[in-house]
């Protein structure tokens, strides 16, 4: 079982940087990867970007080029880094472990953390 916990939310201007960590103990001894997923008020939730364990990363069309995802194996711990935001950037972030073994499955997701993207 993974115990994750998301955090790094804020205000912050358009045109601004925010960082988000999420801490997974044990993701990289059971060669799992981690997903971010954004959701606001009233839209679906929408997925953000996704890093694999062996490094692979992808991004949605609507961040890329903005936001970079990237871990440190050491404290098993994921990062979003977030670049040029947007008002549309707008929502809680929360993330949730990945992979193709069976230690990787079981929805483990941390708690949601706000992002606010206004002047």
């Amino acid at each position: 079982r993974f115990h994750v916990v998301g955090s790094g939310g804020g205000l912050v201007q358009p045109g601004g940087s925010l960082r988000l960590s999420c801490s997974a103990p044990g993701l990289t001894s059971k060669s799992c990867g981690m997903d971010w997923y954004r959701q606001d008020e009233g839209n679906p939730r929408e997925w953000v970007s996704s890093i694999s364990t062996d490094g692979t990363t992808r991004y949605a069309d609507s961040v890329k080029g903005r936001f970079t995802i990237s871990e440190d194996k050491l404290k098993d711990t994921v990062y979003l880094q977030m670049d040029r935001l947007k008002p549309e950037d707008t929502a809680t972030y929360s993330c949730s472990v990945n992979g193709v073994y069976v230690s990787c499955v079981g929805a483990y997701w941390g708690q949601g953390t706000q992002v606010t993207v206004s002047p």
